[in-house]
């Protein structure tokens, strides 16, 4: 199929609504964009094995997951960023001394290395279901994302590591952290260089922080009402807030929803 636009979605607070579910107005319209030769692609932090249900509802099959660490197109993967097993081992003994705990993230799932209250409090938060504690989980299977979750010792893990990870801090109670390079950026230009599509215009749509490199390699960046400043000065339009139509409104905006 020639596609006329790719339009990436983040989810949380953007393609979500309060309850981190999907309005049937908007499932309808996520659904009717294939028939109009446009591709839609869900581009998030989260775990396919989070967001099931999301696919299901809209019929998406193509995601930038993890924050770009794991890129799937037309349901086959295309990239995955595995980190060191030596690395995550280390990030584990700080959380460990200072109280914290880390959730190892892959395509198949999550689990944490212990369970605190401030686990509790972060999946609370997302509107997840707590992961199985399994600490040693990373030796036996790759990981893709670590959820640090942490309310103020960002410093203990950037410092030693910022060279060779990335850390979004997207909610009170945690930071998401991947392969120094990835970012929903590199997602997206990996499955576009990768599937040929370098001539189809891009649309995106987000609010937050770890949103921002995705806006500033779309053609169109389009903020959410609710969204943080700083994405809101990145964007070509600000449509309406998640709970209030934004998404629609922002598709008929740009002619992607006839």
């Amino acid at each position: 199929m020639a596609y006329r636009a790719l339009v990436f979605f983040d989810l949380d607070a953007t393609l979500m609504n309060a309850q981190s579910r999907i309005d049937l107005d908007v499932q309808v319209a996520v659904r009717s964009l294939r028939a109009q030769n446009v591709l839609p692609i869900i581009s998030t932090g989260r775990s396919p094995s989070e967001v099931l249900n999301i696919f299901l509802q809209t019929g998406i099959n193509s995601f930038v997951s993890l924050n770009g660490a794991y890129v799937v197109y037309n349901g086959q993967p295309i990239y995955q960023g595995n980190i060191d097993q030596t690395l995550v081992g280390k990030i584990t003994t700080i959380a460990e001394e200072h109280g914290d705990a880390v959730a190892y993230y892959n395509d198949k799932g999550y689990r944490v290395s212990r369970m605190t209250d401030t686990v509790k409090k972060q999946y609370q938060y997302v509107n997840a279901p707590e992961p199985e504690v399994d600490p040693d989980f990373y030796k036996s299977n790759p990981v893709y994302m670590l959820l640090i979750i942490t309310k103020d010792n960002d410093k203990r893990y950037i410092y030693p590591y910022g060279e060779q990870l990335t850390f979004y801090r997207n909610s009170p109670y945690s930071m998401d952290t991947i392969l120094k390079g990835e970012s929903k950026q590199f997602g997206i230009n990996t499955l576009i260089k990768k599937m040929g599509l370098e001539d189809v215009p891009t649309y995106a749509f987000g609010d937050g922080t770890n949103d921002i490199p995705m806006l500033n390699t779309v053609d169109h960046p389009i903020a959410m009402g609710n969204g943080i400043t700083a994405v809101k000065d990145r964007a070509e339009y600000i449509t309406a807030k998640n709970t209030e139509g934004g998404i629609i409104q922002g598709l008929r905006h740009f002619n992607l929803l006839r």
